[in-house]
């Protein structure tokens, strides 16, 4: 039986587009999911994998479709051979387990792009300390400049109460606590 796996990151992405082409491949049964590709815990994925039978056959549209790293993907196709199950995708024809050279070649490319992922890892990475070099600020903006944290200095400092100066600055109190432990 050809039986075939979709999934995209998000719940705001569509699946159609793969579930089109996994019924246009001949896929009797079709698992869907919205999920990261970097989470090993997927229900649709392992519910698949538990109820293939010896000769089925899991298509996916693309690699990247069904894992994220060549340890995980490795891991699926070897589950799938322990089986007697084969793999192949849509996108990337050369990844066939049903043949030998297919196996090959699926492990060669998949070292190859998971290479490429750490590249990009390392550029972003490096994009990233630059950025920072110049200045650029990542996270949440802070919610008291330090003006308003010097003000909140001085009146707890004369004796206010911290939720009273929390009010007045129109923020939680313990994100004053924070603001103020902070600047100690």
């Amino acid at each position: 039986m050809l039986i075939g796996y979709a999934r995209v990151s998000t719940e705001d992405q569509d699946l159609s587009l793969q579930r089109e082409a996994l019924k246009g491949a001949g896929c009797q049964r079709i698992y869907e999911e919205k999920s990261s590709g970097a989470n090993r815990s997927r229900p649709e994925l392992s519910r698949m994998l538990d109820q293939l039978r010896a000769g089925d056959v899991v298509i996916v549209s693309r690699l990247d479709r069904l894992a994220r790293s060549t340890r995980h993907l490795l891991e699926i196709a070897e589950q799938l051979k322990e089986g007697e199950a084969g793999l192949r995708s849509l996108h990337e024809p050369w990844a066939d387990t049903t043949s030998a050279a297919g196996r090959m070649v699926l492990t060669v490319f998949a070292g190859i792009a998971e290479f490429e992922r750490e590249l990009i890892r390392e550029r972003t990475r490096s994009g990233r300390v630059a950025a920072k070099a110049r200045g650029v600020r990542f996270g949440r903006p802070t919610k008291l400049s330090g003006d308003q944290i010097n003000l909140a200095q001085r009146l707890v400092g004369e004796g206010r109460p911290v939720p009273e100066v929390a009010r007045i600055l129109k923020v939680h109190r313990a994100t004053l606590y924070r603001a103020l432990s902070s600047a100690s």
